[in-house]
């Protein structure tokens, strides 16, 4: 199981929220590159970058930041907030990053995702799927849509995407445990690398993961709380 310990950047500082929430925000450092850094020092072999200014306004902010934290983190990164044009994956793949993360955008229109997919390669281009009670949420969670994590991921299958981040948003940023049943069901239901995102508190909620066959885990708060040593779940689990 790959694991991918989180960077939230906000105003190009490495924050966290709850719930999605803008209001509620936590300020863990001034220097997100610093941060990767010392990821990568504890055995990360993958790195998840979230823009969230970019995921409220569309277009990416933190350029300056995203391209130090490349610049110190020598493995694979990916992005995900307000990438919503074959422009802005191109600018994000062009600074260094290995694979973008579509949200919004796939589904508010999934040809865009199909033409990415088809445009820059299967393993450059990540479906990010959000839900609440099953349901998905865009534009920085604000809103949610009529259609289901299920049915959108059976669909983005058709259209050769082989990566998606799964998001429980009730979850995110609570400490409560990831929902493993859901993350399994997809796994299960599209064969995809479904990637659990959204509560991850414990070794114990990664041990889950794993066991259900879950491909892969994203790991925020719950290593900056230092609720999970990430050298020991490296070595655990990857």
């Amino acid at each position: 199981m790959q694991l991918y310990p989180a960077i939230d950047m906000k105003n190009g500082q490495c924050v966290r929220l709850r719930q999605g929430k803008f209001k509620e925000i936590t300020v863990y450092s001034d220097s997100p590159e610093k941060v990767a850094a010392y990821w990568e020092s504890q055995g990360a072999t993958f790195l998840h970058l979230v823009d969230l200014d970019g995921a409220l306004a569309g277009y990416s902010v933190n350029e300056d930041a995203i391209r130090r934290i490349v610049a110190a983190f020598s493995k694979p990164i990916e992005i995900g907030g307000g990438i919503r044009t074959e422009e802005a994956i191109e600018r994000m793949l062009n600074l260094g990053v290995s694979r973008v993360i579509i949200g919004t955008k796939a589904v508010q229109n999934p040809l865009f995702l199909r033409d990415a997919v088809t445009h820059f390669g299967a393993d450059r281009i990540v479906a990010g799927v959000d839900a609440k009670n099953g349901l998905v949420a865009i534009e920085g969670w604000e809103k949610v849509s009529e259609i289901t994590a299920a049915d959108l991921c059976g669909q983005m299958k058709e259209y050769g995407v082989r990566h998606v981040v799964y998001t429980d948003i009730s979850r995110d940023g609570m400490l409560t445990g990831p929902n493993v049943e859901a993350t399994k069901a997809l796994t299960e239901a599209t064969g995809m690398d479904i990637i659990a995102s959204g509560g991850m508190s414990s070794m114990d909620d990664l041990r889950r993961l794993h066991e259900a066959g879950v491909k892969g885990a994203i790991i925020g708060k719950a290593l900056y709380e230092n609720r999970i040593n990430l050298r020991e779940a490296v070595e655990a689990f990857e």
